[in-house]
């Protein structure tokens, strides 16, 4: 999870949402009505939370998700483009990333249903498996629909986080806010320059520090300076669970039904945007650090993977395309 660096003669603005929070740190113009801004930011996380959320039982998604077998359901358009964009990546990760994941992640216990944590059977596993896969949903781009094939469940909580932001973005934006930092539940966006001239500097967690297993004076793995850029951290540090004797991540593979069970301990994602911050974070826990990183520096994504190494120590790896946001954050 990325940690806020502090910034000066700024004005702060915070909001609960997504089981969460968010925050905003916006420089802004003279005569700005900050009740409205406040109002205007709480009512973008709140659209995107009634439209894709699956612990909402009367969202958009939950209702897609209810949907009839063999059914047209027109969609929302934020809805529709996250959707649109999530089936995208489907396809060119190969499965690795799949927003029809939802009835694994409901089966593993990460879902919105609170049950206790156990490890599911194989046979159990293998039913949910049957109902997961991307190529399923059919779209209809000129009506904003979406196919409900029967059974599928999706679920877009590794990228509706990440859009909020970019909402978040662009209304302040529109209002003529054009230096601003961004944050719901820790993934962030950076615009324009502090007061003082000076770029958003944001810190890179270390894994475990958030539980107390990092001294507290080295939390921060690296920083990097957000230039109208977005960063997205995922880490199986802070979401898992003990089954006999085994630790399983959150993070599920589509592709075999099972939590992820390579060295990965985060990833950090530097992007455009936080849509494709948030969603690559997941795409690249999935793949792991060999295939990830092949997929990196294939399509020039800026990654950095925390392994764990030996001894408790953790190891970094980087993309060209991260080491470049590294160099420009020294200048």
């Amino acid at each position: 999870m990325p940690l806020i660096c502090a910034a000066t003669d700024v004005r702060r603005f915070e909001g609960e949402t997504m089981g969460s929070t968010w925050s905003v740190n916006a420089v802004l113009p003279a005569g700005t009505d900050e009740d409205a801004i406040r109002k205007g930011i709480q009512g973008e996380v709140d659209r995107v939370v009634a439209q894709m959320s699956t612990y909402e039982a009367d969202s958009d998604l939950s209702r897609f998700n209810r949907a009839p077998a063999g059914t047209w359901q027109t969609l929302p358009p934020e809805f529709f483009t996250v959707l649109s964009y999530a089936l995208s990546l489907a396809r060119d990760s190969g499965g690795a990333y799949d927003p029809t994941v939802g009835p694994l992640v409901n089966l593993w216990g990460f879902g919105p249903d609170k049950r206790p944590h156990e490890a599911p059977d194989a046979k159990a596993i293998e039913a949910a498996r049957a109902r997961v896969g991307w190529s399923r949903i059919r779209l209809d781009n000129a009506g904003r629909r979406a196919f409900q094939p029967g059974g599928v469940y999706v679920d877009l909580s590794s990228v509706a986080k990440g859009f909020g932001v970019d909402q978040v973005a662009r209304f302040l934006d529109r209002t003529g806010i054009h230096a601003y930092l961004v944050e719901v539940g820790g993934e962030l966006r950076g615009k324009g320059r502090k007061p003082d001239g000076s770029p958003w500097h944001v810190g890179i967690e270390r894994p475990g520090a958030a539980a107390g297993a990092v001294d507290a004076t080295d939390q921060v793995e690296r920083i990097v300076s957000l230039n109208d850029q977005a960063i997205a951290t995922s880490g199986d540090y802070r979401h898992f669970f003990e089954s006999g004797g085994r630790y399983y991540s959150h993070h599920i593979d589509p592709r075999t039904g099972y939590p992820v069970a390579h060295r990965v301990a985060s990833v950090s994602i530097v992007a455009d945007d936080c849509m494709h911050a948030d969603s690559l974070g997941t795409t690249m826990t999935v793949l792991g650090p060999e295939e990830g990183m092949r997929y990196a520096k294939a399509h020039g994504v800026a990654v950095l993977f925390i392994l764990y190494g030996e001894n408790g120590h953790f190891e970094e790896r980087m993309s060209p395309a991260f080491a470049q946001v590294l160099k420009r954050t020294k200048r």
